[in-house]
């Protein structure tokens, strides 16, 4: 008998989800790094087996939107709750359990089996998980509660082997060599994204889309050209840098982790673009994939 289905890891921002999607994948599929909303899309991984497969979907981190571009995210959100199969809603061991109330009702109320993941277990000791797990009961009384470390690896097989239990007998949805539903270009949008979050603070890395305009393969090399578009004229001069320095150094380390991806050579060529407010327009917002057409 073969099993499949839709895994779908939801909670706040900076619990954890994308850093363990990418460990329950065995890919890095999902950019990660300590600022909130790193993640904007669903994002698919799929992990296939001789008798499952597994899609699991990374989203946004909920939270109370403040522009269109964040309604988007929060509709990704609430969408996955809706088509899950199965539901891991992921906390760590430093956040308030009832940070997001609104959200916590929504999944209380999904016919599909919730298992609560508790992150980043190796910053407590026993006393306090025991109590943690006690407060989570009382929350979420459907759920099963499996603590775990997603970046060391802890009780991950142990995550693997309740999920595999709980996916209903199906055929698969996807080809069993598949690994995502996005596009090569996507991937690239998403590291030279990543670099952004690292390299900029503030204000930056929130106003800042990228497009892949030219996306060329051949057998030995990939030729990109991509846009960074940015809300104002002020934040165009901040991310070139003075003398080009900084667009350099963003192309330069994300030409290696392109190449790394990829296992090819890379050309890779980077413009920016003012975008006024993009994040509030819904032609853009489609256009750049966070709204339906």
């Amino acid at each position: 008998m073969h099993k499949s289905g839709f895994v779908n890891i939801v909670g706040n921002p900076n619990v954890g989800k994308s850093t363990l999607m990418n460990a329950l994948v065995g890919e890095k599929i999902s950019i990660i790094t300590s600022k909130a909303q790193t993640t904007r899309h669903r994002i698919l991984g799929i992990v296939n087996g001789d008798d499952f497969q597994i899609v699991y979907s990374d989203t946004p981190g909920v939270l109370k939107p403040n522009y269109k571009l964040q309604e988007s995210m929060l509709n990704f959100s609430n969408s996955a709750l809706t088509d899950a199969d199965v539901i891991l809603y992921v906390t760590d061991v430093v956040e308030n359990a009832e940070k997001n109330a609104d959200f916590l009702e929504k999944v209380k109320k999904q016919k599909a089996p919730v298992i609560l993941v508790i992150n980043k277990i190796d910053l407590t000791d026993q006393p306090k998980l025991i109590e943690l797990v006690e407060k989570w009961k009382a929350l979420l009384p459907e759920a099963e509660i499996i603590p775990i470390s997603a970046q060391n690896n802890f009780n991950l097989d142990y995550l693997l082997k309740r999920i595999k239990d709980l996916l209903p007998d199906s055929p698969p949805f996807f080809e069993k060599d598949a690994l995502t539903d996005k596009p090569a270009r996507f991937f690239v949008t998403e590291i030279i994204r990543e670099k952004i979050l690292t390299n900029y603070d503030k204000e930056i890395p929130y106003s800042v889309e990228v497009v892949v305009e030219q996306f060329k393969e051949d057998n030995k090399l990939i030729r990109i050209n991509a846009v960074i578009c940015v809300e104002r004229d002020s934040q165009k001069g901040i991310i070139i840098g003075q003398g080009g320095k900084m667009l350099k150094k963003i192309g330069m380390e994300a030409r290696k982790d392109i190449e790394a991806f990829f296992e090819k050579k890379v050309f890779l060529e980077l413009f920016v673009k003012v975008e006024k407010d993009w994040r509030n327009k819904d032609k853009k917002l489609k256009e750049f994939g966070y709204q339906p057409e």
